[in-house]
C-alpha cells in the first residue's frame, strides 16, 4: 500500500510554517487520541499524523523528505529517529491532556513502537523488526530499481485477531496474578519485610488464560505466511544502505502493531568500474603511439560508450574527468564524474621492420645508444624493454 503524502495527512501545503504544521497536528491529534476517540482506525491514524508531525516539525527531517520523499526518510532514519527530539509529554499537556495518561511512555515504547497498553503489562506489543540483505548491481545502485521481494513472516490470526482464543470465547483473567502477569512475593525478616516481584509462571507474564486455544494458532495470536513486499530502491544508494517498510515486520502480540522490514543493500563488485562516493574510476589502455599522436577513443561508462579525446604527448597513468557520467548524490542534487585513467602499454614483441623504425626515431631524437643513460620517455621505455627482451 502507497504510503499517504505527510502534508496531505496533517492538511497543510509546502510552504506551511512551523506553527502551522503544530496547530494542524494539534487539532487532529485532539481528534483521533485514542482517550477520546474509540473508533477502531482512531489509533493508525493517531500514528500516521504523529509520524508525519515527527518529520515535518524538524527542519533536518523535512529537508530530506521535501528532496526524496518516502524513500529518504526510510533510507535515512528508524521509527525511533522520526520521534526523537520531539517532546509529546510535554506537547500533550500543553493541549490539554496531563501527564497522568502516560500514552506516549506507552504508545511510542521500544523501538518507535505503537502499542496502546494502558497497565503497562499485559497490553499490545509491536511485533520485531525484520532484516532482509539484498545484493544488487552497480548500475542499479545508480539508477534505482523497483523489485519485488517475499518475506517469511508472522501474522496477526484471521480467525481470533490475535487474541490466541476460539472465535466465540475470550482469554480469561490469570487467578494466579489477577490479569497483571505478576506474582509479588512478602517475606518477614529480623531485618524488615522483603517484597519480590516475580514473573506469573501460570500464565508466563501475559495476565490472562486461554482455555480454549484458536485452531487456526494452536492459541499463538499469530501464524507463519510469506508476503510478497514491492520494494523501490532510489537513485544513489551503497553498501549499507538501509530501507524501511512499515509494517512488514513480526506480527504483534495482543493486538499490538506489527514490527518493520528493513533492507539492507549490499553493492556488488564491477568487472570495470569502481566507485568511491558519488565517482567512479576505470582504466583503459592506449598505445604508445596513440599517447604520442594523440587520438580519440571510446571508453565505458555506465550507461554505454563515450568519446574521449586523448592530446598529444599523454604520459602513462593521466587521469581524464566524464563530467555528470558518476552517480547521482542520494542526500541532495547533481551527479559524480566518471575519471578515466590511461595506461600506456609496451608492445611485448616487435618485427625487425618495427624495431628498424623505432632505433631511427631514437636516432633523430638522439636517443641513438637505445638511451642506455636514464629515462628519456615513453619511445625510451619502450626501446629498452625491446633491447631486455631480444638481448
Amino acid at each position: 500500500m502507497t504510503k499517504r503524502d505527510y502534508y496531505e495527512i496533517l492538511g497543510v501545503d509546502k510552504g506551511a510554517s512551523r506553527q502551522d504544521i503544530k496547530k494542524s497536528y494539534r487539532k487532529l491529534a485532539l481528534k483521533y487520541h485514542p482517550d477520546r476517540n474509540k473508533a477502531p482506525d482512531a489509533e493508525e491514524k493517531f500514528k500516521e499524523i504523529s509520524e508525519a508531525y515527527g518529520v515535518l516539525s524538524d527542519d533536518e527531517k523535512k529537508q530530506q523528505y521535501d528532496t526524496f520523499g518516502h524513500a529518504g526518510i526510510n533510507q535515512q532514519y528508524t521509527q525511533e529517529d522520526i520521534f526523537r527530539g520531539v517532546n509529546f509529554e510535554d506537547l500533550f499537556r500543553e493541549f490539554g491532556f496531563g501527564s497522568g495518561t502516560g500514552i506516549f511512555s506507552d504508545f511510542f515504547r521500544g523501538f518507535g513502537g505503537f502499542g496502546y497498553d494502558r497497565r503497562r503489562s499485559g497490553g499490545p506489543q509491536r511485533g520485531a523488526d525484520l532484516r532482509y540483505d539484498l545484493e544488487i548491481t552497480l548500475e542499479d545502485a545508480a539508477f534505482g530499481l523497483e523489485r519485488d521481494l517475499r518475506i517469511p513472516h508472522t501474522k496477526t490470526c484471521p480467525r481470533c485477531n490475535g487474541s490466541g482464543a476460539k472465535p466465540g470465547t475470550k482469554p480469561k483473567s490469570c487467578p494466579v496474578c489477577g490479569g497483571t502477569g505478576q506474582k509479588k512475593n512478602e517475606r518477614r525478616t529480623p531485618f524488615g519485610q522483603f517484597v519480590s516481584i516475580t514473573t506469573c509462571d501460570r500464565c508466563g507474564g501475559e495476565g490472562n488464560i486461554i482455555e480454549t486455544p484458536c485452531p487456526g494458532c494452536n492459541g499463538a495470536g499469530y501464524i507463519q505466511v510469506t508476503s510478497k513486499v514491492h520494494l523501490k530502491i532510489p537513485e544513489g544508494v551503497d553498501t549499507g544502505s538501509r530501507l524501511r517498510i512499515a509494517g512488514k515486520g513480526e506480527a504483534g502480540s495482543r493486538g499490538g502493531f506489527s514490527g518493520d522490514l528493513y533492507v539492507v543493500l549490499h553493492v556488488k563488485s564491477h568487472p570495470i568500474f569502481k566507485r568511491y562516493d558519488n565517482n567512479i574510476f576505470c582504466e583503459v589502455q592506449l598505445s604508445f603511439v596513440q599517447a604520442a599522436l594523440g587520438d580519440q577513443i571510446e571508453v565505458p561508462t555506465l550507461v554505454g560508450k563515450a568519446k574521449l579525446q586523448i592530446p598529444a604527448g599523454t604520459q602513462t597513468h593521466t587521469i581524464f574527468r566524464l563530467k555528470g557520467e558518476g552517480i547521482k548524490n542520494l542526500r541532495g542534487r547533481g551527479k559524480g564524474d566518471e575519471h578515466v585513467r590511461v595506461i600506456i602499454k609496451t608492445p611485448e614483441k616487435l618485427n625487425e621492420k618495427q624495431k628498424e623504425l623505432l632505433n631511427e626515431f631514437a636516432m633523430a631524437t638522439g636517443e641513438n645508444n637505445l638511451l642506455k643513460e636514464g629515462d628519456r620517455g615513453i619511445i625510451g621505455k619502450v626501446v629498452s624493454d625491446v633491447k631486455d627482451v631480444f638481448s
